[in-house]
């Protein structure tokens, strides 16, 4: 029985995409359905008052903000966008869906020339720095909203800092995998405050998801 009687609701924000579909299928079997979710519509909140729960969609990028700032008690974000942008929230479970690579791609035999400043393309400026900080290696940021793979083939920049999946985008384009900076998967994140406030509720979703990840891994 999943009724929360006198319980509080719990405020998930989901990213928006094929992500955040796999995610709901998770949530759902962890015991919180919400059946409007999957009607063809285009409404963003959707709620069940006997499940206790409330989703929203949001732009992937925006999870953080909405759980680090009170707007959703839990959320789903990829760790690229916490490494990115670093918020202030509690990370609770990785759920080992949404697994990609942040690698450093360029065009094939091209080398690198180590005492000239490195030009790096990327969305992700933050982890590209620290990434090439670590590794006392002087370079240029290039921000990019899109098209990444562009950049090195016009001469724009001489690496790019991407997510890669199957690498496919880039055999095809001409680039070529140097290095991975890290693996990437979507974490379940926890606003702080609400951590302690719904402490039963959120750390019972979070065991029922985990274990749900667990035996899909091991099947």
């Amino acid at each position: 029985d999943r009724e929360k009687e006198g319980g509080a609701m719990i405020n998930i924000a989901l990213p928006k995409g094929r992500l955040g579909e796999q995610v709901y299928t998770l949530l759902e079997k962890a015991g919180c359905p919400c059946p409007s979710i999957r009607e063809e519509n285009r409404r963003l909140v959707f709620e069940n008052e006997e499940a206790g729960v409330r989703y929203f969609w949001v732009k992937p990028s925006d999870v953080g903000i909405y759980v680090e700032r009170a707007a959703a008690d839990i959320g789903v974000a990829g760790r690229d966008i916490l490494l990115e942008y670093q918020p202030e929230v509690y990370e609770l479970a990785d759920l080992g869906v949404g697994r990609c690579r942040m690698c450093v791609a360029g065009r094939k035999g091209v080398r690198e020339r180590p005492r000239q400043t490195l030009r790096v393309a990327t969305k992700f400026p933050n982890i590209a720095s620290r990434y090439y900080s670590a590794l006392s290696r002087d370079i240029e940021i290039i921000k990019l909203h899109g098209s990444i793979e562009l950049a090195p083939l016009l001469g724009l920049s001489d690496v790019i800092v991407d997510i890669v999946e199957t690498g496919k985008t880039l055999l095809e384009n001409g680039l070529e995998l140097r290095e991975t900076v890290v693996p990437i998967s979507a974490r379940l994140i926890a606003n702080k405050v609400s951590y302690k406030f719904k402490h039963e509720e959120i750390s019972r979703l979070c065991r029922e998801v985990s274990a749900l990840c667990r035996g899909e891994e091991e099947a």
